[in-house]
């Protein structure tokens, strides 16, 4: 098993962190469409489409982006802020993990976990009273499952044309 060194460290990002989350998440489809697995984010990479390089970009803009960084080197990275239309309207104040995705390496180990960590102190710290986060429930339920390991519980079924996902939500 690979060691991982050094100390995993989250900081908020800006915009100029916006290419590299597009570089994580093309490697993130190009990984995923080499194991055959299209229904998460599609084939095309991230930075090839228009509305994601603009949603990204956004997010840096907005003060939304969170960089998990081990070494200097950047493994993971979410964005935090408002639900997406497409999921029920939220009953109480919330934080939404609007997007999450971290390298294929060992040492980003871990990091994915602290983002989320860092989104329920983010929450408590703004006395909302849960955070939610969606993500792609086809496959074999695998990312469903992560979510639930870091303590998320699935409320609601969304459908977005072909793809269909999961909301969950833990509260803070």
């Amino acid at each position: 098993m690979s060691e991982t060194r050094g100390r995993l460290t989250v900081r908020r990002g800006t915009v100029r962190d916006a290419d590299t989350m597009l570089a994580l998440f093309d490697d993130a489809v190009r990984w995923l469409t080499e194991r055959g697995n299209t229904g998460q984010w599609g084939t095309a990479p991230f930075s090839a489409i228009p509305q994601r390089v603009q949603q990204v970009r956004g997010w840096g803009e907005a003060g939304a982006l969170r960089v998990a960084e081990r070494d200097g080197l950047v493994v993971a990275m979410s964005s935090v802020g408002p639900a997406p239309a497409y999921v029920s309207p939220a009953t109480e104040p919330e934080l939404y993990v609007m997007g999450l995705v971290g390298r294929r390496a060992p040492a980003a180990r871990g990091a994915g976990a602290a983002l989320l960590a860092d989104a329920r102190d983010e929450a408590a710290g703004l006395g909302l009273a849960k955070v939610r986060v969606d993500c792609w429930a086809g496959g074999d339920g695998a990312l469903v499952q992560y979510y639930v390991k870091a303590g998320f519980t699935p409320v609601e079924t969304v459908q977005v044309e072909a793809w269909t996902g999961r909301v969950l939500e833990v509260r803070v």
